[in-house]
């Protein structure tokens, strides 16, 4: 341990994933010789791990790096403790919550340092442990609530809201789409993390399902945006940005073709970014990213520029007068996911005190929280959006223009998933 602790004041390099040692010729992995690993404590855990072989997430980075005092602490203590089972002991007798330590590389969460289910998991196991405090219980009632919520709000929209309109109206196609994304991302995300520790090729399918859900519910908000919001923009309007360019900027200019071409567009180009997103959080899975985290958050950015021209109306008209209530839940959606993205980049609080937030308080929570209120304003406006829809529509949204693209899309996105779980990588793995 001198060699890891040398110095004092260092930073856990608990943000980088792990670098899988390759095999040699003989089977064995490469690189210097160590002692013999003892045998594997629980089912499906890695051989305990000698002290100077810690994972890559909890290792230090450098002598000379400063950080608080209280991570190598936690750190250390979380390395030295003696374990608990013996090579012949079964799977029964093993401790329901696991250390770091106890649990194989890819289940490990930076800064996290307990509270660990026991692998593998049965399916009862899994659905008993959200009752237990365990580091996944609050990730998963923090959208499993929210999933109640907004299945009570869409029913209320669509069976309990009084129209005259019937839910199976094409005028509701592109609210059943939205309706559709919110309710798979938050059921799979609750999916995923109950059922993430039965096996580690499942652990990677549910979360790919995860990522692909955050996608769909992406590109059925486009939808919406679409059909119900981007009509009623002045900015979209040919015959109100064609003046406006020619009186503030003296560029005599027929907008009516660009817009044209920025309606042909928005869906398709949203389609494309929705498959490329899911496949580069896919990736994001693999030992080529260091940073998975920043990346997630990052792809899941492109698709929100869809929603660019709501916010230039704003700057270039009165938004607020025209239209209060779409202007406080648009900008109050971005200010939550600004705020969720912080957290799910820093991990922070768990990255200053490692071990004190493992089960209440990490930052994979707050990120639930803050998404969950930036959905329920997008829900407000795109509810606002209906109505003002509803009072003079347009032409009613085809079956092809809404549910074909969405059906069209779970295709491709199942070939993405099909494709990554195809690989080589996973297949090795039980």
């Amino acid at each position: 341990m001198e060699r890891l602790f040398r110095g004092s004041g260092l930073l856990l390099n608990l943000q980088r994933r792990p670098r899988r040692a390759h095999k040699g010729s003989d089977g064995g992995r490469r690189g210097p010789a160590c002692a013999p690993e003892p045998a594997p404590e629980v089912a499906g855990a890695r051989p305990s791990q000698a002290l100077g072989t810690m994972p890559r997430r909890l290792q230090l980075r450098s002598a000379g790096t400063k950080g608080p005092p209280g991570t190598i602490a936690a750190a250390s203590e979380a390395a030295s403790r003696p374990h608990a089972l013996a090579s012949g002991d079964s799977p029964a007798s093993a401790k329901p919550l696991l250390r770091w330590d106890e649990v194989p590389d890819d289940f490990v969460e930076c800064f996290i340092l307990s509270g660990y289910r026991r692998l593998p998991c049965t399916a009862q196991e899994c659905l008993a442990s959200v009752l237990k405090p365990t580091n996944e219980t609050l990730n998963f009632w923090t959208h499993f609530i929210p999933l109640l919520l907004f299945l009570s709000k869409f029913c209320r929209l669509f069976f309990l809201s009084g129209r005259d309109v019937p839910f199976h109206h094409p005028w509701l196609l592109p609210l059943w789409c939205y309706a559709s994304g919110v309710l798979l991302t938050f059921a799979m995300s609750c999916t995923a993390h109950v059922f993430s520790c039965l096996s580690l090729r499942l652990r990677a399918a549910f979360f790919y399902l995860d990522y692909a859900s955050i996608s769909y519910y992406g590109f059925g908000s486009t939808v919406a945006y679409y059909y119900y919001l981007l009509p009623g923009l002045s900015l979209l309007d040919a015959r109100v940005m064609t003046p406006y360019v020619q009186q503030r900027l003296g560029w005599h200019v027929d907008c009516t073709g660009l817009i044209a071409a920025y309606r042909a567009l928005v869906l398709p180009v949203a389609f494309v970014l929705a498959v490329a997103c899911t496949v580069a959080c896919c990736k994001s899975r693999t030992d080529w990213c260091s940073y998975p985290f920043a990346l997630r958050t990052f792809v899941f950015i492109m698709p929100l520029s869809m929603a660019c021209p709501i916010m230039l109306e704003s700057w270039l008209f009165d938004l607020r007068g025209e239209n209060p209530t779409l202007f406080v839940h648009f900008y109050r959606r971005y200010f939550w996911l600004v705020v969720a993205a912080f957290f799910n980049v820093s991990k922070i609080p768990e990255r200053i005190q490692p071990g004190l937030f493992d089960i209440i308080g990490h930052s994979h929570q707050l990120f639930h929280i803050f998404t969950f209120l930036s959905i329920y304003d997008q829900v407000y406006y795109v509810e606002e959006g209906l109505r003002q829809f509803l009072k003079e529509p347009p032409d009613a949204p085809t079956f092809l223009g809404t549910v074909g693209y969405m059906l069209l899309l779970v295709v491709c996105l199942g070939l993405v998933i099909k494709k990554f779980l195809s690989n080589a990588e996973f297949c090795s793995k039980k």
